[in-house]
């Protein structure tokens, strides 16, 4: 027997054992230095593994197995698209249109009636209409806002207010845009069932394109014929129903997650919401700038229902004749004359 210099005993065979192990390790390690080779150059890569699997899972003993799924390429791609691709396409939009419409305004000037007004006011939308779009108005502005915060809230909005308010805020807005978006699409079902067909193409469309409306002329007085809703009017309509629909459809496969599609249809679904709603809101910027700075009298339309038959004569013509010839359009009893 021999005495280790702990003062233990140790017998012959496992001074032996030792031995031999000390001899097979030793030649290892020396070779690795030598050679300078990594010892984990062969373990398999995270992105071996997305590659060959497409996806990185693991191991959930939580009912929902979806959530085993740790990482994915599409995720990746989502993420990039969120962080650098869509502020870039909603700014563009956005404060593209923002500019477009200040030069319009300074160039152009504000749309006047050249005739002034007649004192005769025509119906033009009825309550009912007027309740429809004004609860998809104030919807739309909610959820523009709500949404927009998504995009730009922590860019913009954050470091104004700080990340505890901001972090209130977004709480709110969430569910605000949850709620609200239901509003939303009752509202674009209705002007769906209310304005289809006065918005379908008619023989007065192809000559107000080619003339742009008249809104390029500056003495007021090339107004081309048009329905109750002219060709811009109209575009304006199937930008929102179309993308209504879109956002809706998307919507709702965001609010009830994984119920109509998996984690790749859901991310699909947020890259249409995203995209159209950035779009439809330049859109609608446009669209409120015509109705209240750009054109005198618009407003009155979708404020009072009713508007002055001279505004009415130079902008839907023959809207105003078919009335006309169908109710023969009288002075309301309230209506008093121009002064």
């Amino acid at each position: 027997m021999r005495i280790s210099s702990l003062g233990r005993v140790i017998s012959p065979a496992a001074a032996a054992l030792i031995l031999a192990l000390g001899l097979l390790v030793v030649p290892a390690r020396a070779q690795d230095a030598g050679s300078g080779n990594n010892p984990t150059a062969q373990a398999v890569s995270e992105r071996q593994l997305l590659d060959e699997l497409n996806k990185i899972r693991g191991r959930v003993t939580i009912p929902d197995g979806k959530a085993a799924t740790l990482q994915q390429p599409q995720g990746r791609d989502y993420q990039g698209f969120h962080e650098r691709a869509l502020p870039w396409i909603g700014g563009i939009a956005i404060l593209g249109m923002l500019v477009v419409l200040a030069l319009f305004y300074f160039v152009r000037g504000r749309i006047r009636t050249a005739a002034g007004e007649s004192g005769v006011k025509i119906l033009r939308f009825n309550a009912v209409e007027r309740l429809a779009h004004w609860t998809t108005a104030t919807a739309f502005i909610i959820l523009a806002i709500t949404g927009l915060n998504l995009v730009f809230g922590k860019r913009l909005l954050m470091p104004l207010i700080g990340p505890d308010a901001f972090s209130t805020w977004s709480f709110w807005a969430k569910y605000a845009h949850d709620f609200v978006a239901w509003a939303f699409m009752l509202g674009v079902l209705v002007m769906l069932v209310t304005w289809i067909w006065d918005n379908l193409p008619d023989r007065y469309d192809a000559n107000w394109l080619k003339v742009g409306g008249g809104f390029f002329d500056k003495s007021n007085r090339t107004h081309p014929p048009a329905g109750r809703f002219n060709t811009g009017q109209k575009l304006i309509f199937w930008a929102v129903l179309l993308g209504g629909i879109a956002l809706s459809v998307s919507g709702i496969y965001m609010l009830f997650p994984f119920s109509f599609a998996d984690i790749n249809g859901m991310q699909t679904a947020q890259y249409v919401h995203a995209v159209v709603g950035v779009l439809l809101v330049a859109v609608i910027i446009a669209h409120i700038y015509i109705g209240t700075l750009g054109m005198e009298g618009a407003y009155e339309a979708m404020g009072s229902g009713t508007v002055d038959l001279n505004w009415a004569k130079e902008h839907h013509s023959a809207w105003v004749a078919q009335q006309q010839a169908e109710t023969d359009v009288r002075p309301q009893a309230s209506a008093k004359p121009a002064e």
